[in-house]
């Protein structure tokens, strides 16, 4: 259940109220920021898509109902703002992924135990983008793999294998810097 503040400040948006919608804005932003990076892998292009995204929860706000997490419900529409995006720009191809997948071979991932957080976004951040999302989507997000192929429009057992090349492609970046 949504706090009582938040939905005053949600009514209050509904009903057209500029400073009501300033404070979600300045409250959101920071929350989703960071998810439009990790889809999308560009600071500029990410604030983009959080634009849309706040476009998008502007117009259907009405539609929250009360229940659950509002913070939850609006991050689900900045996941989606952000795979639309990357779906216009065909980033999501995942032909495009098999060559650089070619010849990586999945380790333990003891290695990012000596990274910090930042160090490990910023490769996630240079992931291919298809990488990237699915990566993203299953975990961070916390999407199953079902649920990954209906919102890219793929079958769950390429979700699978996107993952797998996934993490063997941050696996083999983590220990390229370790040697480097």
């Amino acid at each position: 259940m949504a706090e009582a503040f938040d939905l005053q400040l949600i009514n209050s948006c509904i009903k057209g109220d500029r400073v009501s919608q300033k404070a979600l804005y300045d409250r959101l932003a920071p929350r989703m920021f960071p998810i439009c990076m990790r889809y999308i892998g560009d600071r500029v292009l990410a604030e983009d898509v959080l634009q849309d995204g706040f476009i998008t929860l502007f117009t259907r706000l009405e539609s929250y109902k009360g229940e659950g997490s509002f913070e939850g419900w609006a991050r689900k529409i900045f996941v989606t703002t952000a795979l639309m995006n990357l779906r216009k720009k065909d980033a999501l191809k995942m032909s495009d992924e098999l060559d650089l997948a070619r010849g990586m071979k999945a380790e333990t991932m003891s290695q990012t135990q000596a990274m910090n957080y930042k160090e490990l976004m910023a490769l996630v951040m240079g992931m291919p983008p298809g990488f990237r999302a699915v990566f993203n989507m299953y975990a961070i997000e916390g999407y199953s793999h079902k649920e990954i192929g209906v919102m890219l429009g793929i079958s769950e057992t390429t979700s699978r294998t996107q993952f797998s090349r996934a993490r063997a492609w941050l696996q083999n970046k983590i220990k390229e810097r370790e040697n480097a």
